[in-house]
């Protein structure tokens, strides 16, 4: 029941902040512009409720030709995306996946499609509610916690779905948000985080994750044999 009451909130808060926003976004969109060329929207896969890919949308806050998955330098932040980074106003670009309804305004917050591939069964139980712009994990240390912890809360979420519990991250979220603690994940971060994921998947189950990259290569090696 919650669930469908949820959906009605994420409208009718996301039209709200647009109506309230709309100024302000209008301004980082011309910052951006302005400052680099390239898109003022950052879009990027990630894995949202059930498994399902979308593509996320934040406010550029890097330079067009930085790729976040090239480990062999860090973010090329521009000046404007230090500035809404800081301030999570990058995030805002998110309230068009609220409205498309691949995301809520909380819940565990959706990560690249890379962190889900090398999830086990019971951490992909972090999927089964949409994902959000803000979550559990996000308002007890965001990235100050590790991989493990923040999964552990997202797992937590699912378990304790509710109106009250949503309504005890809205005002943890405030709280974490003006104290800017753990709003950065470098590269080497995201690096180390599915090292960790990896090692663990391999502990757990014996196996390497198949990811779809693997599943790729072995269909052209078995095209070339064919």
């Amino acid at each position: 029941m919650y669930k469908h009451v949820k959906r009605f909130l994420d409208l009718f808060i996301s039209l709200f902040v647009l109506v309230f926003a709309f100024i302000p976004m209008i301004i980082i969109a011309i910052a951006i512009k302005l400052e680099s060329k390239g898109p003022v929207f950052f879009k990027q896969k990630r894995t949202g409720l059930n498994g399902k890919e979308f593509n996320l949308y934040k406010f550029r806050s890097m330079t067009a030709d930085n790729n976040v998955l090239d480990f062999k330098s860090e973010n090329k932040l521009t000046r404007v995306g230090k500035f809404i980074r800081k301030t999570s106003l990058d995030e805002l670009g998110q309230v068009i996946n609220i409205i498309k309804g691949d995301m809520s305004w909380i819940g565990p917050r959706p990560w690249i499609v890379e962190y889900y591939q090398n999830f086990t069964d019971e951490q992909k139980r972090r999927v089964e509610v949409l994902p959000g712009l803000t979550g559990l994990a996000q308002c007890n240390g965001r990235n100050n916690l590790s991989i493990f912890d923040k999964i552990n809360y997202d797992i937590e979420y699912v378990d304790n779905f509710s109106f009250k519990m949503d309504l005890k991250i809205i005002f943890l979220t405030i709280k974490s948000v003006l104290s800017k603690s753990g709003a950065e994940l470098s590269k080497s971060g995201i690096r180390d985080e599915l090292v960790q994921l990896k090692e663990n998947y391999l502990q757990t189950t014996g196996e390497l994750p198949i990811i779809k990259e693997d599943m790729v290569k072995e269909s052209k090696q078995i095209e070339k044999i064919a």
